[in-house]
């Protein structure tokens, strides 16, 4: 990767949540960062002026994987604003919930835009700047505990997070050539707006479904993506990496019926 003085992060979806988490963890690590949000510009923001206090750069762009091709293209604006890449984390995600037997094929499309063709053309045009920089890379996926075991009445959400991890394991093989390591963070209940949530409740909130028994911290998923962007995580490639409170071990999700 390039030296200290000049990496770049971009982190997607980062006006809230998991995605501004990561980008103000990174910004700390010293990268200057790359900011993407869809509906949330005061979000996106507000994330910039916290990158920016840190004192790294920060540059704002509206992306929207609704159509993944076009879309996309907001990272060649903003790689072109902050001069290279080094890190993309995917972190933009939607779900349309729905049985199997109701889910609509439409429904099942505008999941798998967003959250795997989306994934797949972000991480291609980083991918390509990276090989062209000559000094590798990092890319993360943000799955969900849901790469792993289903979601009760989230088919297409469950489909498109065990798809993104399949896509993490083929780019991992893939990249390693050009020493551009992907793995996937698969986080369990966190506490962001998605949720109706932020990380305050972490403290408050009872989950008793869950064996640790609350939900999880958004700097608790970011501690990993940075872990993933530091000189310690060189040996690390193609893997998944859970953090859910014992979630998956308790396995309770069908009786949750979320």
């Amino acid at each position: 990767m390039s030296t200290p003085e000049d990496k770049v992060a971009i982190v997607t979806a980062s006006d809230s949540g998991i995605g501004q988490a990561c980008a103000i963890m990174l910004a700390r690590q010293g990268f200057d960062i790359g900011i993407t949000w869809r509906s949330d510009e005061t979000g996106a923001r507000e994330t910039a002026r916290q990158v920016e206090e840190l004192g790294r750069k920060a540059e704002v762009e509206r992306l929207d994987l609704a159509d993944p091709e076009e879309g996309s293209r907001a990272l060649e604006t903003l790689i072109a604003r902050l001069g290279r890449i080094d890190v993309l984390v995917n972190n933009a995600g939607t779900n349309v919930k729905g049985d199997f037997l109701e889910t609509r094929f439409e429904d099942w499309r505008k999941v798998f835009s967003v959250n795997v063709d989306g994934a797949f053309a972000c991480s291609q045009i980083a991918a390509r700047h990276m090989v062209k920089q000559g000094q590798g890379g990092r890319i993360i996926n943000i799955t969900s505990v849901h790469e792993h075991t289903p979601l009760p009445g989230s088919v297409a959400y469950t489909a498109t997070k065990h798809a993104l991890g399949g896509l993490t394991k083929s780019m991992a093989l893939s990249l390693l050539p050009h020493n551009i390591l992907v793995n996937a963070v698969a986080p369990g209940a966190i506490a962001t707006p998605m949720n109706d949530m932020d990380n305050k409740d972490v403290k408050s909130i009872e989950l008793p479904e869950i064996p640790a028994g609350r939900p999880g911290d958004t700097r608790e998923i970011a501690s990993m993506v940075a872990w993933l962007c530091s000189q310690w995580s060189t040996y690390t490639t193609g893997q998944s990496f859970v953090i859910d409170g014992g979630f998956t071990l308790a396995n309770p999700q069908y009786y949750m019926q979320e």
